[in-house]
C-alpha cells in the first residue's frame, strides 16, 4: 500500500465510550429520553445531526438547534475524556516508521474539525497527516465512500493504493466503497460483525500488532 488512511475515533484513541456516555447524557437529560447505553452505541456513526436524527426523527430539531446540541456534546465529551486522552498502544511507534518511510498519511473521519483539533494538538501529532477529511467536508458520511475518496485524492494517490484503518463496520464498508483495503482495530466491535466485508484484510487490538507492524517495518 502507498497512503494510510485512519479514521480517528475508536481507531487512533479509544474514546467510543465516552462518545456514547456523552450522547446518552445528552438525549436524556438534556432531551427528555431514557435510552440505555445498549441502545445508543449502534448510532455511534456519521454526523453529529446524522445521530441526531436517527435517534429523534427527522422533524424534532432545527439545523441551529442541532450544531448547538452537537457542540455541547463534543465539549462534554472532550472535558471527560481529556485526562486519558492518549493514542492506541504502538501507534505512536507506527506513525513515526511511517513518516520515515515515506508513506503519505490521512485522517478520514466523521468528527468535526474542534474533535479533531482537540486530538492532533494536544497529542502533538498533527505534522504526521498531509490531508485532513472532517464531517464538515463532505456531504454524505460513511458508508459512502466520500470521506475517503477525498483522503486518497488529497494525497494524490489512487483509491486501491491506499489501506484505511477502521473501527466500525460502516467505516470498514466506507473504505470496501471506495475501492479500498482495511485493517479493523477491534476496540468497539466484534469481529464477526465485519462478516460481510470482504475488503478487511486483518483484526488487530492495537498497532503493537504483529500484521500492523509488518506494514512499515
Amino acid at each position: 500500500m502507498k497512503a494510510f488512511i485512519f479514521d480517528m475515533n475508536g481507531t487512533m484513541i479509544h474514546d467510543m465510550d465516552y462518545h456514547t456516555r456523552a450522547w446518552r447524557h445528552l438525549f436524556n437529560h438534556d432531551l427528555g429520553g431514557s435510552f440505555t447505553h445498549e441502545e445508543v452505541k449502534p448510532q455511534m456513526y456519521g454526523k453529529n445531526q446524522e445521530v441526531l436524527v436517527r435517534m429523534f426523527g427527522p422533524d424534532r430539531f432545527t439545523r441551529e438547534e442541532m450544531d448547538r446540541l452537537s457542540l455541547e456534546k463534543e465539549r462534554r465529551y472532550q472535558q471527560e475524556y481529556l485526562p486519558s486522552l492518549a493514542l492506541l498502544p504502538g501507534l505512536p511507534a507506527f506513525l513515526e516508521a511511517a513518516h520515515q518511510a515515506g508513506i503519505p498519511m490521512a485522517i478520514g473521519s466523521a468528527a468535526i474539525p474542534f474533535n479533531i483539533d482537540f486530538v492532533l494538538d494536544n497529542l502533538h501529532i498533527r505534522h504526521y497527516f498531509s490531508a485532513i477529511v472532517s464531517a464538515d467536508d463532505v456531504v454524505l458520511s460513511k458508508p459512502h465512500p466520500e470521506t475517503f475518496l477525498k483522503a486518497a485524492a488529497q494525497l494524490g494517490v489512487a483509491p486501491a493504493d491506499c489501506l484505511v484503518f477502521e473501527d466500525v463496520p460502516k467505516g470498514a464498508e466506507a473504505a470496501l466503497n471506495a475501492g479500498m483495503k482495511a485493517v479493523v482495530l477491534t476496540t468497539t466491535h466484534e469481529v464477526a460483525e465485519f462478516a460481510a466485508l470482504p475488503n478487511v484484510l486483518h483484526f488487530a487490538p492495537d498497532f503493537t500488532d504483529a500484521f500492523v507492524r509488518g506494514l512499515v517495518e
